[in-house]
């Protein structure tokens, strides 16, 4: 089947679908989401372009559908790529949270709805797409705009050699990108938002989701160097509100412009690939929106990542996979403002990294685990923790089983997830002793499907 995009690049490729996502929104910990509509617009199984036939971690042809703008189709008629998901959980720690693990939840043992979202997925024509969702916060039980993507891309030649470009709108840094190794799409893909997390994170690993928005430009040239720009404005509290997502008293105040970064390389050897690239931000910020000290904070976060795939057998969309993912940001914070208004430390480093590895059997049943671990300079006004370091590490493992999605599966509308993950700490907010009473058991059904 040849797909209707008039692309050089696409041309070379005749199995092109799907991408669902997302890490979303202003915690790490917040679920991605996963859209079938991407596959009924490209008549592609979920399995064409995502490991484990369930998103977001995406294949070669996953990415290369994205970077596209979300254009490629089977050439059908038109139709609006409409997409609908739920995510339902259990939730257990090792230690019971006084007072409720949230909002009219219990201390322990908590079945939620944790999100059901609604999505326009696809594209408008054959030059510009899109990824808009509209999210139900099942936990805060808050209707809000989720993460939004709108993408308008154009091909061309640089020294004789084919490249495509394009435009970006979205509302999170990251959101845009197209490997899982940066915060809005990197593992674990969903995680309860009814256990204990760390005090402390980079800027970009969460922290502007949905509070921010931002026009970039992207090339790819020769299909391996890739470059990107962006500039981000934090949204006002009207904004915000019209939008659902609820200003926090004493938020944060974003101070002008917000310039993000991407460079990366990538090589597809057919069986193996490659990603080796760097990202940032940097932002000034008013502490809890309070100018009086004049000079606003300043955080730079400066990133590494890599990526590597291995396909036991490319012709097959449901090849056994292994795939490896790491992360490593460093964050400087100048805290001047902070400092003479709260008492912070003048001057702060936080260092987070991760890594994982996930081993897809038949894009049925996937194994991941992962080592995550954060510190930098203690400080206790700045994280609100008792002796002030912000150090955590530990492990995330989770094994998926997705039964549908593959080229027979009997149920074209509709794909899920089942994934059993058990997040165990080796320190967290500063301390080993009693680091275990945050482990917790997390049991999710993510449901994804279109219209």
């Amino acid at each position: 089947m040849r797909l209707s995009h008039e692309s050089r690049s696409m041309r070379r490729h005749e199995k092109i679908c799907l991408l669902s996502l997302l890490l979303g929104s202003g915690l790490a910990v917040t679920p991605a989401r996963a859209v079938p509509s991407f596959a009924q617009q490209t008549g592609q199984p979920c399995a064409a372009c995502h490991v484990g036939a369930f998103g977001p971690q995406l294949k070669p042809f996953g990415r290369e559908f994205k970077l596209y703008g979300y254009t490629a189709s089977e050439g059908k008629g038109w139709y609006p790529p409409i997409a609908m998901t739920i995510q339902t959980s259990f939730t257990n720690t090792q230690a019971a949270q006084p007072g409720g693990a949230a909002r009219w939840f219990a201390p322990n043992n908590n079945v939620a709805l944790d999100q059901s979202s609604l999505y326009y997925a696809g594209r408008f024509n054959s030059t510009s797409g899109a990824f808009i969702e509209m999210e139900y916060d099942g936990i805060a039980r808050q209707l809000q705009i989720g993460n939004v993507d709108i993408r308008k891309i154009k091909e061309f030649t640089l020294f004789g050699i084919d490249a495509v470009g394009g435009m970006t709108v979205n509302n999170n840094p990251s959101v845009q990108d197209l490997w899982n190794s940066t915060p809005a799409w990197g593992f674990p893909y969903n995680a309860s938002a009814l256990a204990p997390t760390p005090a402390a994170a980079t800027l970009i690993d969460g922290g502007l989701g949905q509070r921010v928005a931002g026009l970039g430009l992207y090339a790819m040239w020769d299909d391996s160097i890739y470059t990107e720009v962006d500039a981000y404005r934090g949204l006002g509290r009207d904004v915000l509100n019209a939008t659902g997502i609820v200003p926090v008293a004493g938020a944060p105040g974003i101070d002008g412009f917000v310039p993000y970064w991407r460079i990366a390389w990538q090589k597809n050897l057919d069986r193996h690939f490659f990603e080796i690239g760097t990202y940032g931000l940097h932002a000034n910020i008013f502490p809890n929106g309070d100018t009086t000290a004049g000079t606003p904070d300043s955080y730079t976060d400066t990133a590494a990542d890599i990526n590597y795939q291995f396909i036991v057998n490319p012709k097959s969309v449901v090849s056994d996979m292994l795939s490896v993912h790491g992360t490593l940001i460093h964050e400087a914070q100048s805290l001047g403002s902070s400092s003479a208004l709260l008492g912070t430390n003048n001057y702060n480093t936080l260092d987070t990294f991760r890594v994982d590895a996930s081993y897809s059997f038949a894009a049925t049943v996937t194994p991941t685990i992962q080592y995550f671990r954060t510190s930098g300079t203690p400080d206790a006004v700045q994280y609100g923790i008792a002796g002030g370091r912000p150090n955590s590490s530990g492990f995330v493992t989770e094994i998926a089983y997705v039964p549908w999605g593959k080229p027979d599966s009997p149920f074209q509308f509709m794909n899920i997830r089942l994934a059993a993950q058990y997040v165990s700490y080796l320190e967290f907010n500063g301390t080993a002793h009693g680091a275990a009473a945050n482990n917790a058991l997390y049991l999710s059904l993510w449901t994804a499907l279109h219209f």
